[in-house]
């Protein structure tokens, strides 16, 4: 129960933190700026892998958890309860800044900035090179240790830094659909939930292909 618990808290630290950095960037005329958003995101992941890596490892994301299962590093029993606790989480951090920061018109939803298709094809690829990252650089089925967090904390950065104006960068179901819930905002919602998994399974499989163990199972 405490892995489920890690992966609640989490999962509704990270949605807080950078949801919140959206909203609040639109609330103060764009003072934290898409830059100071995209580091948000990559921050608050690394000091999630860095705070709660030896407990659950740090998923916070349930196309992670579903790699991490596909990559038979963990158990399928344990699938359900991380990804449900994800999304409550993130569903929990999206009620808190309704309430805290007041009704806006998206909640920091990751939105199509052009069609779906071009979308949902930059958040398989983005998820692809987020996940190729993780399963090379955790253990097990925990991202944790020096390396992880700042690595993996880095790709989120990156991604977000250049592809969030066109895609929003999610990589997340669990990020997007708290969001969505408490918004509305559901149009496109179809995008963020199966991309990432895609993309988080194409980077399982590239793993088997360059790799002689491990992820190669």
């Amino acid at each position: 129960m405490n892995r489920y618990i890690a992966e609640f808290v989490g999962t509704l630290i990270l949605v807080f933190c950078g949801t919140g950095a959206i909203i609040v960037n639109d609330l103060s005329g764009g003072i934290i700026t898409h830059v100071g958003i995209a580091i948000v995101f990559g921050l608050v992941v690394a000091s999630m892998i860095y705070t709660l890596g030896d407990v659950s490892g740090a998923h916070i994301n349930p196309a992670v958890t579903l790699a991490f299962w596909f990559a038979k590093r963990l158990s399928g029993r344990e699938v359900f309860p991380y990804i449900t606790s994800q999304f409550l989480g993130g569903a929990v951090a999206s009620a808190l800044l309704f309430v805290i920061l007041g009704n806006h018109p998206t909640m920091g939803a990751t939105l199509p900035a052009g069609s779906a298709l071009q979308s949902f094809m930059l958040e398989i690829v983005l998820t692809f090179i987020l996940m190729l990252t993780i399963i090379n650089v955790s253990t097990g089925a925990k991202e944790k240790g020096i390396i992880a967090g700042a690595a993996i904390g880095a790709v989120v950065g990156l991604a977000a830094m250049f592809a969030g104006p066109i895609s929003g960068a999610s990589m997340n179901p669990a990020r997007s659909l708290g969001p969505a819930l408490v918004s509305g905002q559901f149009d496109a919602l179809w995008v963020y939930l199966a991309a990432p998994v895609i993309g988080s399974f194409g980077a399982i499989l590239c793993c088997r292909c360059i790799r002689e163990e491990g992820c190669c199972r």
